[in-house]
């Protein structure tokens, strides 16, 4: 790869902090509320499952996989806590443990077919999303609360671990994303596992080859995944206090938009968690500034949407050898 663009990749974190700090900086002039401290570290709770699926989903992309079903798993653990809490009669915390199981299970059965059938991830994970969202409107009928209502009333430790300030500030929902970022960071750039995912990214021939079990491990990042989809969905019934199944519906587009605008390559073998945790934040912070601004929520897709086709051409760009010599020319022409 030429030097040049080596150094862009390596700047690449660089250009997300400095779009962060300028999307701060003219939301805060539109709206000087914004610069609060407590507004501004309290807006993760509103996009907090963009940041945590996100890193997880990383790894999937990583193996040159897709996974566009975290959504419907969140909306399935949600409803999962409130049927096993309110009408099996099950201890709220072992409910939650239970769709954390759940999410992961999901992420397994989906990763099988990937890893284990040669199915197209996209395909695989589609049906996933269909399937996983219908079971969590199918669990609804085993409730005696209307769907439309959700189900709420849940124990007051239940929901105030997520309503947490630390020094009355920082929420517990920051604090998660930040032990999850360095969680999922040794995951995937200082352990063995991690370079396997690499390998499998870069050439699942050569990863089998070189002793790897290829299919093991592109099958555990979709339980990854599919686990930290359920941890969303945990916390997001906590910190609004009702379960629905339709929760995390919307999250596909920016979910997917935060890893590949983070730097992770959509064709497998390159990418990064610190890339991918600034990038949704980038994405989040976008999506609440524009919604303080007097944006409705329906056009909040439409910034998020352009980011994700910039993002992919910017990634084909770069990746394109033809294109790359050009831009070599046309550099050495200038310095000449």
């Amino acid at each position: 790869m030429p030097e040049f663009l080596k150094k862009r990749l390596l700047r690449w974190e660089a250009f997300l902090l400095v779009l962060l700090a300028a999307e701060i900086a003219v939301f805060g002039h539109l709206n000087p509320r914004f610069l609060r401290i407590p507004v501004l570290l309290g807006s993760i709770n509103d996009f907090m499952s963009i940041c945590v699926i996100s890193l997880f989903v990383t790894l999937v992309l990583v193996t040159g996989g897709m996974d566009i079903q975290a959504g419907s798993i969140v909306g399935l653990a949600s409803i999962v806590v409130g049927l096993l809490w309110k009408d099996f009669g099950v201890n709220v915390w072992a409910a939650s443990l239970l769709a954390l199981a759940i999410g992961a299970a999901c992420g397994a059965l989906s990763g099988f077919f990937v890893a284990y059938t040669g199915v197209q991830a996209m395909v695989v994970t589609l049906g996933g999303s269909f399937l996983y969202s219908g079971l969590a409107l199918a669990a609804t009928q085993l409730s005696d609360t209307e769907s439309y209502k959700g189900i709420s009333g849940f124990p007051r430790a239940f929901t105030a671990f997520s309503k947490y300030r630390l020094f009355g500030m920082i929420p517990s929902q920051t604090l998660i994303f930040l032990a999850l970022i360095a969680v999922s960071y040794v995951i995937l750039h200082k352990t063995r596992y991690g370079r396997c995912v690499f390998l499998c990214g870069v050439n699942q021939s050569a990863a089998e080859y070189s002793g790897i079990n290829s299919r093991l491990v592109i099958m555990s990042a979709y339980i990854f995944s599919g686990a930290s989809a359920a941890l969303a969905g945990v916390v997001l019934t906590s910190y609004l206090g009702t379960a629905k199944a339709d929760f995390g519906k919307e999250l596909t587009l920016p979910i997917i938009t935060a890893v590949v605008l983070g730097g992770t390559s959509n064709l497998g073998g390159r990418g990064g968690v610190i890339g991918t945790a600034l990038a949704a934040l980038v994405i989040g912070v976008m999506r609440f500034g524009l919604s303080m601004s007097g944006i409705s929520t329906q056009y909040l897709d439409i910034p998020v949407g352009a980011l994700l086709v910039l993002a992919v051409a910017c990634r084909t760009f770069m990746d394109n050898p033809d294109i790359s010599r050009r831009v070599r020319r046309l550099f050495a022409r200038r310095k000449a």
